[in-house]
């Protein structure tokens, strides 16, 4: 499975870290927000990584580079404009291949098991019609929620029987980190701006998409103040 970490955003909220730094360069306890993914990734097993980048791309590749230096394989899909989550992924395509991939935020900082997603989500298992009429597809969209953070505290989704739902209780949070299939991103043109949220509500009114419930540690880097907090907190931890 390869895996992709969403890395085009301008960052608005963060300025004026980002007027010079693209956000996922941004760094917590010395290092680099999205180099923390690259390695857990790499931990967990994925060797070939796909990043996309728009606001000061080059500076993503020039970090980074290839990937040697963490055992694993980078492809970039640039974009001249932030394409969104699903537009973002969509373009990228090319790259990612025709089975299931693992997609996380890069604005995010968190201990959720890559492995277990690659191994053991529903979509990790072959994806084949069942017999029998009115037996739906297997899933196409795999995410995992957690715990409402203070700053969202409505959530977005709900879980019931494992699958994921709009409404519930309780309402849970997006974490960004989710498992999906090429085939929830058929319906739009490559290049085209697209939002993640109309495709997930579609799967859900299908009974394509399922979800899980991560309950440990999970970030999202969407303020300076943020950055901040965590950056104490990973070097109280490191002492």
């Amino acid at each position: 499975m390869k895996a992709m970490i969403l890395a085009a955003g301008r960052g608005e909220r963060m300025r004026p870290l980002t007027d010079h730094t693209p956000k996922p360069l941004l760094k917590v306890d010395g290092k680099p927000l999205i180099v923390w993914h690259i390695e857990r990734l790499a931990q967990a097993g994925f060797t070939e990584l796909v990043i996309n980048h728009a606001h000061l791309g080059p500076q993503i590749e020039d970090a980074l580079g290839d990937g040697k230096a963490w055992n694993v394989h980078i492809q970039y899909s640039p974009e001249k404009v932030a394409l969104e989550t699903a537009g973002g992924i969509a373009n990228a395509l090319p790259l990612l291949g025709n089975e299931p991939f693992l997609v996380v935020n890069g604005d995010v900082f968190t201990d959720i098991d890559f492995s277990h997603l690659k191994h053991h989500s529903p979509l990790a298992r072959k994806r084949e019609r069942a017999e029998g009429e009115g037996i739906a597809l297997k899933p196409i969209a795999h995410l995992v929620l957690i715990n409402n953070p203070p700053q969202h505290l409505k959530g977005d989704f709900a879980i019931e029987d494992g699958l994921l739902k709009n409404t519930g209780e309780p309402m849970l949070t997006f974490s960004g980190v989710g498992v999906y299939h090429p085939d929830l991103f058929a319906g739009i043109t490559r290049g085209d701006p697209a939002k993640l949220a109309p495709l997930l509500r579609q799967a859900i009114s299908e009974n394509l998409a399922t979800a899980e419930h991560h309950q440990s540690m999970w970030h999202d880097i969407g303020t300076p103040e943020r950055l901040h907090e965590l950056d104490s907190q990973l070097k109280v931890k490191a002492l």
